[in-house]
């Protein structure tokens, strides 16, 4: 009684302090499906949690980069200098047999693929595994630290995507706003990683979503912006790259960006090729699986040793060849050496992305393009920093598969309108030849090679969720080929059923029949000597259960039937169903109408009202 008098005992508190945070916990997970403002909020607290953990693995990055190659105070490893030549030898091999030891344990207990962001938009609805996510940064990070010549950003945005997926999952939110909440967090962790929320908020827009959504616009926005304010308040608030000086430009400049564009097209499809024909050169020889980062980290030194500034993302040689002209021939051959380190990279199993490799590669490329340039016309020496600024974008752009992004990333960093201008006219022509002459970005290939025939991110997995199984009628009327007319006209009277399905004796499917003919004068008089056998055309085609609705559409189209059966499998031909075009064509139509209206935020985008 007395406890009572002075107040709630501290137990009593403690469960009432629970339920109430349960409630209210419950009450903000419900009302963040509903209200878009709650999502952006969500989305700007989190993408500032993401500029936060970009920093710290830059920072453990440029540590290991210290430690691993012993390198100077204030140095970038791909700068190529101050690098110890023996740690240049053996530290990109030792990393490799790290990343395939790892990679051996955990194929034993897991052998699911990861799922990088535009896969999980693309095919499941934005949903991705947070513990993959880490997996996956966690080799890059390995990656990065043993020297390979990518960079950060995969492991960067898989992350962040990863972080809001999740969150995402617990918000139990739709498939629309799961896969903007995707966008959003790769989206931030691309904005922190080069302190540009533009080229962050379009990298979501073109690559993790595949399309601008005016909906989106918020969330995205807000966790770009956060990731980048927080990078700032840390105190990075350089941009990538800085244009100093005067770069005037005339009309043939612009004529010259476009020949460069063109050209940077090339090297960027031969720079997706040769990650591909790594691949096949190892699996052809048949290494082990984890033996080939060893022998990727071997040929990776050889080329090192020459051309130390293959190491790394190329950050720091970026800047370099900004300071420094150097002349033609080291230029081409550094080209060609990032190209192949980065391609041996990538092929023999480091892990990493080629977004700021291709910005290196792009920066190379444009100067040596300016050397040639100038041997002819030596006035272009004063727009020499403006090719190397070009030649990144588009090279980068034909890579990656973002123009607008490049194009942002150049803007943002440079502040300079008639660059970003130049810019923009090689970025155009670089993927403008790529998408017509190839086809693919790098992510795009990738997908190729695997046999996933995915052109971005765009939300198809839905069609594969709406299997034959789930739309087929499950009464067929299925009869023995010996079932007479008369017994046909007693078991399905006028208007009871339109199809009918035959089997032999074992049950398997023969063919199908309309059963109105059964109906039709002619048959009056021999009604007990005709039977089903005797109505049945030629053997159409069928379906199976687990085939999707575009599949089935296709099938109704090539054979120009009404109706077709489902068999149980391939391998067991008996009738299960049966699915009509009508009924196909309308659900696809109506589920891909739903999906639209979902993605623009709208409830009745096809209302005449």
């Amino acid at each position: 009684m007395e406890a009572e008098k002075n107040g709630p005992q501290p137990g009593r508190l403690h469960t009432r302090m629970k339920v109430l945070w349960k409630a209210i916990t419950i009450y903000v997970f419900h009302s963040m499906r509903s209200h878009e403002f709650l999502r952006i909020l969500a989305s700007a607290v989190i993408g500032g949690a993401v500029g936060l953990i970009v920093d710290l693995l830059r920072w453990l990055v440029h540590w290991l980069h210290r430690i691993d190659f012993s390198l100077p105070p204030g140095e970038l490893l791909s700068t190529g200098i101050g690098q110890d030549t023996l740690r240049v030898l053996i530290v990109p091999a030792f990393g490799g047999l790290i990343l395939g030891i790892l990679a051996l344990l955990i194929r034993r207990f897991h052998t699911r693929e990861i799922v990088d962001p535009i896969e999980a938009n693309a095919l499941y609805g934005g949903r991705m595994s947070l513990l993959d996510s880490i997996r996956l940064t966690f080799d890059t990070l390995v990656s990065n630290a043993a020297g390979a010549s990518l960079g950060m950003e995969a492991g960067y945005s898989q992350l962040g995507a990863g972080i809001f997926s999740t969150l995402a999952q617990k918000f139990q939110l739709r498939r629309a706003d799961h896969r903007v909440f995707v966008t959003a967090g790769a989206g931030a962790a691309i904005a922190a990683a080069y302190n540009a929320p533009l080229a962050g908020l379009f990298y979501g827009f073109e690559l993790i979503l595949s399309g601008y959504l005016p909906h989106a616009l918020g969330q995205v926005a807000a966790a770009v912006i956060s990731a980048t304010l927080v990078q700032r308040a840390i105190g990075h608030t350089q941009p990538l790259f800085a244009a100093v000086g005067s770069m005037p430009l005339d009309n043939l400049s612009y004529v010259l960006f476009g020949l460069l564009g063109l050209f940077a097209a090339g090297i960027g499809i031969l720079a997706m090729k040769a990650v591909t024909s790594t691949e096949n050169l190892l699996r052809g020889a048949h290494v082990p699986t984890w033996l080939r980062p060893v022998l990727g980290g071997l040929a990776l030194s050889a080329i090192a040793y020459f051309f130390p500034q293959v190491l790394g993302s190329g950050h720091g040689a970026i800047e370099y060849h900004f300071q420094e002209h150097i002349a033609m021939l080291p230029l081409a051959g550094l080209l060609v050496a990032k190209l192949l380190a980065s391609a041996v990279s990538v092929g023999s199993g480091f892990r990493g992305g080629l977004f700021s490799s291709s910005l290196f590669l792009g920066a190379v490329f444009g100067a040596l393009f300016a050397n040639v340039a100038m041997f002819f016309i030596p006035d272009l020496a004063t727009a020499y920093d403006a090719f190397l600024i070009v030649g990144m974008g588009s090279v980068a752009a034909a890579i990656v598969g973002a123009p607008l992004t490049m194009v942002f990333l150049v803007l943002e960093s440079t502040g300079n309108a008639p660059i970003t201008a130049a810019t923009l006219v090689g970025v155009i022509i670089a993927v403008t030849i790529t998408r017509v002459f190839f086809g693919f970005s790098f992510s795009t290939w990738r997908f190729h090679v695997r046999g996933k025939g995915l052109r971005g991110a765009y939300d198809i997995g839905w069609i594969a969720d709406m299997t034959v199984s789930s739309l087929m009628r499950t009464d067929p009327k299925v009869v023995p080929l010996s079932m007479t007319l008369r017994e046909l006209r007693v078991a399905f009277p006028p208007g009871s059923a339109k199809y009918a399905f035959t089997h032999d004796a074992e049950g398997h499917y023969t063919g199908s029949f309309d059963l109105a003919v059964i109906y039709e004068s002619q048959y009056d008089e021999v009604a007990d000597f005709v039977i089903a056998a005797d109505l049945v055309g030629p053997k159409t085609a069928c379906l199976l259960p687990m085939e999707n609705v575009r599949s089935a559409l296709v099938r109704f189209e090539e054979t120009r039937q009404e109706a077709l059966p489902v068999l149980a499998a391939g391998a067991d031909p008996r009738v299960i169903g049966y699915l009509t075009e009508a009924y196909a064509l309308r659900r696809y139509t109506e589920e891909m109408e739903r999906r639209r209206n979902a993605e623009l935020g709208q409830r009745d985008l096809f209302s005449l009202k």
